[in-house]
C-alpha cells in the first residue's frame, strides 16, 4: 500500500464503531468528573485510564499523559520534559535488564534447560506424578538463573510437555503445571520486576534478589504438593527410580548451568561486583557455557539470540523511558505524598493496607503486564507502605507475588498465551485447568504478605539490609 492510501485508510470515512465511540465516551467523561471533583490527581489518572481505554499501549498512554498534562496544564518548560527523558533511563541500574534478558536468550537455547530437567527427573521423577513434578523442580532451577516466567516456560515447557503426553499425562495438567511454575521465573533469584521495582523505589537490587529465595523454594514446594496429590488421585504415572549414579551424571551434566547461582550470590555477598555487573557476567557466563561447553548453539546462531534479546530489551526500555516521565510528573504534583497522606487518614493499618495493595495490583494484572503494573503503582504505594512500618523488600515480594498470579489468569496472563502456543490448548481450557495451582498462589500469596520474615530473613542473614 502506497503512504497516500496508507493516509486515506488511517483517516477513513467509515464512521467509527458503537464500541469504539462509547469507550471515548466514558474516557471524555471520566476527565470531565476528574476535573470537577479531584482535582490534578484525578485528572492524571483519568487521562492515563481513558487512554488505555482506546486499546492504546501502555507505555505509549503512560507519554501521552504526561505530555497532554505538562502541556496543557503546568508551566513547566519543554527542555525539562526532554531532559528527564534521557537522564531518567541513565542509572547505572537500568543495565541489568538488557543483561539479564541476554543470559535468559542463552539459557534458553543453549541446552541448559534440558539438563535441569534430566536432573530434577532422577531426583523426583519415582514419585506420583514424577514427571509433572519434576518440570515443577526444574522450573524452579532455572528461574535460579533466568529472571524471566515466559522464557521459563519457553524452554522447560517445550521439552517437558511434549515428554508428559508420551508419558500418558494429559496435556490439560501438563500445560497448567508449566504455566504456574513458569511463574517462578519472577520470584527466585535475578528477577527483571525486581530490578524494575529496585529502580522505581531506590531498594537495594541485590536484597530484593536474595529475598524471593526463601519464598522461591516454599512456593515450589506447594505447587509439587498439588501437583503429586491430584496425580496420586488420578493415577498418573510414575518414573522408575533413578540410582545414585544417574543422579550424579545428570548433576554434573546441570551443574554448569547451576553455577551461575553461586556467581549471581557469590559475586554480589561478596562484594565482588553489584547486581547490574553480576547480569553483565550472567550474559557473558550464559554464552559461554551455551557455545563453548555444552555446544548446544553454534556460533551462526548467536546474532539470532541477541536480535531477539536486543529487540525485548527495546521494549522494556521504552516502557521504562515513559514511566520515568509519568513518574516525574507525579513528583511535579506531590501525588505519591498525596496518596500516602489520603491512605493514612483512613487509619488503615499495616493489615488492612496489604489487603487492599493485594486487592489492587491483582486487580490491575487483568488489565496491565507486570513491568507497566509495577512502574505505575510502585512509585504511589511505596511512600505509604514506608510510613506504615512496612519494609521496602518486604514490599516488593509482596508485589512480585501479586505479578505472578497475573501471569497464570487472563486476559493478559503472559504465561497462559505461551503455554497455548506450545500446547495448543485454548485460553479458555487452560484457564480452567491451572485453577487448583492458581488457588494455591494465593494461599502462598496471602503467606507473603503476612509473614515478613520469610522474605527478609535471609537478606538480613547476609548482613544485606
Amino acid at each position: 500500500m502506497s503512504v497516500p492510501a496508507v493516509v486515506v485508510a488511517a483517516a477513513g470515512s467509515a464512521p467509527m464503531s458503537e464500541k469504539r465511540a462509547a469507550t471515548w465516551l466514558i474516557g471524555i467523561v471520566a476527565i470531565l468528573l476528574a476535573v470537577s471533583f479531584t482535582g490534578n490527581v484525578g485528572i492524571v489518572f483519568a487521562l492515563l485510564i481513558a487512554l488505555m481505554l482506546t486499546g492504546i499501549p501502555v507505555s505509549i498512554a503512560l507519554g501521552l499523559t504526561v505530555l497532554a498534562f505538562m502541556f496543557l496544564l503546568t508551566r513547566v518548560p519543554v527542555e525539562a520534559v526532554a531532559l528527564k527523558l534521557f537522564t531518567g533511563i541513565e542509572r547505572f541500574e537500568i543495565m541489568a535488564i538488557p543483561f539479564f534478558i541476554l543470559a535468559g536468550s542463552f539459557l534458553t537455547h543453549g541446552g541448559v534447560a534440558k539438563r535441569m530437567i534430566a536432573f530434577a527427573t532422577s531426583i523426583i521423577g519415582h514419585f506420583h506424578g514424577g514427571l509433572a513434578l519434576a518440570g515443577i523442580v526444574a522450573c524452579a532451577m532455572f528461574a535460579l538463573v533466568c529472571g524471566s516466567s515466559v522464557a521459563t516456560v519457553v524452554a522447560i515447557g517445550s521439552i517437558m510437555l511434549p515428554a508428559m503426553v508420551r508419558q500418558g499425562y494429559p496435556m490439560r495438567f501438563g500445560a497448567a503445571v508449566i504455566v504456574t511454575a513458569g511463574s517462578l521465573g519472577i520470584l527466585m533469584l535475578p528477577s527483571i520486576p525486581k530490578v524494575i521495582y529496585a529502580i522505581s523505589t531506590n531498594t537495594s537490587i541485590g536484597a530484593l534478589f536474595v529475598a524471593g529465595l526463601i519464598p522461591g523454594i516454599l512456593l515450589t514446594v506447594m505447587l509439587c504438593s498439588v501437583t503429586w496429590y491430584l496425580a496420586k488421585k488420578r493415577g498418573y504415572p510414575r518414573m522408575p527410580k533413578a540410582n545414585w549414579a544417574q543422579r550424579w551424571n545428570t548433576f554434573r551434566e546441570s551443574l554448569w548451568g547451576l553455577m551461575l547461582v553461586v556467581i549471581i550470590i557469590g559475586g554480589i555477598y561478596s562484594g565482588m561486583f553489584t547486581a547490574t555487573e553480576a547480569a553483565a557476567m550472567s550474559a557473558v557466563y550464559a554464552f559461554w557455557i551455551s557455545v563453548f561447553v555444552y555446544k548446544d548453539l553454534s556460533l551462526k546462531e548467536v546474532p539470532k539470540v541477541l536480535l531477539t534479546a536486543a529487540n525485548l530489551s527495546a521494549m522494556l526500555l521504552y516502557i521504562i523511558t515513559n514511566a520515568v516521565l509519568f513518574s516525574f510528573l507525579m513528583s511535579h504534583e506531590n501525588i505519591p505524598q498525596a496518596m500516602a497522606d489520603w491512605i493514612l487518614a483512613k487509619e488503615l493499618g499495616q493489615v488492612a493496607f496489604l489487603a487492599c495493595v493485594n486487592v489492587v495490583l491483582l486487580l490491575a494484572g487483568n488489565v496491565m503486564d507486570p513491568s507497566s503494573i509495577i512502574l505505575i503503582f510502585a512509585p504511589i504505594l511505596h511512600p505509604a507502605a514506608m510510613r506504615l512500618g512496612i519494609d521496602s523488600v518486604h514490599f516488593g515480594i509482596l508485589i512480585d507475588a501479586n505479578m505472578e498470579v497475573g501471569l497464570c489468569h487472563p486476559p493478559v496472563g503472559l504465561n497462559l498465551y505461551v503455554a497455548s502456543g506450545i500446547s495448543k490448548l485454548s485460553i479458555t481450557d487452560l484457564t480452567m485447568a491451572v485453577l487448583p495451582w492458581l488457588a494455591t498462589m494465593v494461599v502462598f500469596l496471602v503467606i507473603v504478605t503476612y509473614w515478613p520474615g520469610l522474605s527478609t530473613w535471609l537478606p538480613k542473614t547476609l548482613g544485606m539490609m
